[in-house]
């Protein structure tokens, strides 16, 4: 069963300690409106990511080894465009990091959001960009895109 939670994975020249700040750097990367709100790197911390009237989750940081890994516990949700609104509500959010050669690979995994839940298309759609554009871009160039790809325009 883990092997169909969502997982996603990239590869940077840029050291664990880099990439372990990054993720923890939340609110440049999990874009939104108003986005993430609350302290984002520290062991027991809370923090809530809003997109507008979609999308509202409460994480907690369960565990934090640095430069290592990283998981946001989901204590609450709320997923306006799906039948269950509390899809998210007490799954996992993990970045494991690890060096690989000269590179450092962050291994992406939300445990719960398997294809049997309803939200598992458009969320991972976002997962996706949001790892593989948001998170990649702020390790790689200190930026990340200015808007969502499903954005009206």
């Amino acid at each position: 069963m883990n092997d169909q939670n969502y997982t996603t994975s990239i590869l940077v020249d840029q050291t664990p300690a880099e990439v372990f700040a990054a993720i923890n750097n939340a609110r440049t990367w999990w874009t939104g409106q108003p986005g993430v709100e609350g302290s984002t790197n520290k062991l027991g911390d809370v923090f809530t990511y809003r997109y507008g009237d979609v999308h509202r989750s409460t994480h907690k940081i369960t565990e934090l080894i640095a430069d290592k890994k990283i998981v946001w516990h989901t204590t609450d949700s709320q997923l306006s465009f799906v039948t269950e609104k509390s899809e998210w509500t007490g799954s996992d959010i993990v970045f494991e990091i690890t060096r690989k050669g000269d590179q450092t690979e962050v291994r992406f995994t939300h445990v719960g959001l398997v294809p049997a839940v309803q939200c598992y298309g458009d969320c991972s759609g976002a997962w996706g960009y949001y790892i593989n554009e948001c998170l990649q871009g702020l390790i790689t160039t200190g930026k990340v895109p200015v808007h969502e790809p499903w954005a009206q325009p």
